[in-house]
């Protein structure tokens, strides 16, 4: 199998990632922008040799909108995973990988902060939850999640998606 394509790595300081997130906001998210971007996020998946999850999910309804594995051999892990990132996003309302570079990757210093107690297991500070945000619309609407990778693949498989996304989007209205 040849080497994928390789991903950039995702910026670490704070100012940086949140211009990245609110740059990366949608005219529009429906079940089609999610079946596009969940299969184009697949595709890209295909070039990496380790199986990964994809899942898109609306944040009010936790309605699933696009579920999928990039290849076999993903393992229940990976859907507890999943459900951790979204956590996350959905209580701060900032990607993991905000939230992992904001607490220095620190887990013990985030669950203290945030009195997380016995529920601190229940949140990732791991690359690969992203905020689903709709121009105009106050808060996230949803959440796209990527398990399996390297966190920072994670991470940024979902941000070059969506920048290709928007870019093809954006195009295609001229």
């Amino acid at each position: 199998m040849p080497s994928p394509l390789p991903l950039a790595e995702p910026p670490r300081d704070l100012a940086t990632i949140e211009k990245i997130e609110e740059e990366l906001t949608f005219p529009s998210f429906t079940a089609d922008t999610a079946w596009e971007l969940g299969n184009a996020l697949r595709l890209r998946l295909l070039d990496f040799p380790v199986p990964a999850v994809i899942s898109i999910s609306l944040a009010n309804s936790n309605q699933l909108l696009f579920h999928s594995v990039s290849r076999p051999g993903t393992q229940a892990d990976n859907d507890t995973w999943v459900a951790r990132k979204r956590a996350t996003v959905l209580r701060w309302g900032r990607s993991t990988w905000y939230m992992h570079n904001k607490m220095e990757a620190d887990e013990a210093f985030f669950a203290k902060k945030y009195m997380l107690g016995e529920t601190a297991g229940t949140y990732a500070i791991h690359g690969g939850g992203f905020p689903i945000r709709v121009k105009s619309v106050e808060g996230v609407i949803g959440v796209i999640v990527v398990s399996g990778l390297k966190q920072t693949q994670d991470h940024q498989i979902i941000v070059e998606a969506i920048e290709k996304h928007l870019t093809k989007q954006r195009s295609t209205q001229r």
